[in-house]
């Protein structure tokens, strides 16, 4: 991966820890518990005020499967949650910074996030990822992972503190795709979705040209763990705003090197499975793609939108908006962006209570 960005005004024993191989969660802890400070103090909306009144929680758990999984809550310290969002990650991202500032942030032009907003957050990093155990990035299996964050969520909603809330799926990018998969595994188990610009089929711009694609699938078979996969800078492709799209660098247990091969041949499966089971998606939607999206194709976002049975469903596109809608555009933007996800929130609680007492 070469040295680490210099980060300005940052110590230099700070900076050793990141010219460690990050393969294995132990180094990506150190590296984040010695960094974690000066990422949340960068010039960017999403840190900029005070997160008072929130309760903010990280454990590591071992599920089933072995694996010792890092995850975090946000809660309402002296009230009842109104909601659990259950946020799923994408695949150049953690659950931890970026999402950190998502989730607490009371913006400052306007009153609107996800946990000031009376909403329990919930987020685990997967296997492989952030500060979960497994090799940096490597997914032999995206249905494993399902599975890991099925079994994550169902423990977080029967909670009996929560197990009558409403409850949303939450997912950016990668997480987009991992939230709808989780839906087709649980239809009847959510009262909708939040899709920032979903991984529903990977921009033409950022394949390989066929061929060399049906190479490197035949080649995944023998060297799976191989970061061998062609690909464009991924910030640069992500995030609109220059400043912003260095910031990203901040998020230092992110994964920044070539895909793994075995990881792009699961990222092509899971989207070409996903365009053919569109017609499938019938949970109440909120789906939210930039028209300039360069990563994800926003035009799979307005096949969702046209091909899900769901009677429930909201499609907004931004124009000249890149990829990372919450943290890489202008802060009107990200501005928007909020109180769209909020206002659809704070409907869809409405209905759900409305449907919990009709039945009750």
């Amino acid at each position: 991966m070469g040295l680490p960005p210099k980060f300005p005004g940052v110590d230099e024993e700070v900076l050793k820890l990141l010219e460690a191989n990050m393969d294995q969660a132990p180094e990506r802890r150190r590296a984040r518990e010695a960094f974690k400070d000066i990422q949340l103090g960068i010039d960017h909306i999403l840190f900029k005020t005070p997160c008072d009144g929130l309760k903010m929680t990280e454990a590591y758990v071992v599920n089933s499967r072995g694996l010792e999984i890092f995850t975090k809550s946000w809660l309402p310290e002296s009230s009842r949650p109104k909601a659990v969002i259950c946020y799923c990650h994408g695949y150049g991202d953690t659950c931890t910074f970026f999402f950190e500032g998502t989730s607490l942030a009371p913006l400052e032009f306007s009153n609107s996030s996800l946990a000031s907003s009376g909403y329990g957050v919930f987020a685990m990093d997967y296997p492989g990822f952030g500060l979960s155990e497994g090799l940096h990035c490597h997914i032999p299996s995206l249905d494993r992972i399902i599975d890991d964050v099925i079994e994550y969520f169902s423990g977080v909603k029967g909670n009996p503190e929560y197990r009558t809330l409403p409850s949303f799926l939450f997912g950016q990018s990668m997480g987009g795709a991992v939230a709808l998969k989780v839906h087709l595994k649980q239809p009847e188990n959510w009262d909708g979705a939040i899709l920032a610009a979903p991984m529903c089929k990977i921009a033409d711009d950022m394949m390989p040209p066929w061929i060399l694609t049906q190479m490197l699938i035949g080649v995944s078979k023998f060297l799976p763990r191989q970061k061998l996969v062609p690909q464009a800078d991924l910030a640069e492709s992500a995030f609109k705003e220059p400043k912003k799209r260095e910031q990203a660098a901040y998020n230092v247990i992110a994964y920044k090197d070539k895909p793994r091969l075995q990881t792009a041949v699961e990222m092509l499966r899971t989207t070409q499975e996903l365009e053919r089971r569109l017609k499938e998606v019938s949970l109440p939607l909120l789906i939210l793609h930039g028209e300039a999206d360069k990563v994800t194709d926003p035009s799979v976002s307005k096949a969702l939108y046209e091909k899900a049975p769901s009677s429930d469903k909201k499609l907004i596109l931004y124009p000249d908006a890149y990829h990372a809608l919450l943290e890489g555009e202008p802060d009107e933007t990200i501005i928007q962006v909020f109180n769209d996800i909020i206002a659809w929130i704070e409907e869809h609680i409405l209905k759900a209570q409305t449907q919990q007492r009709s039945e009750s």
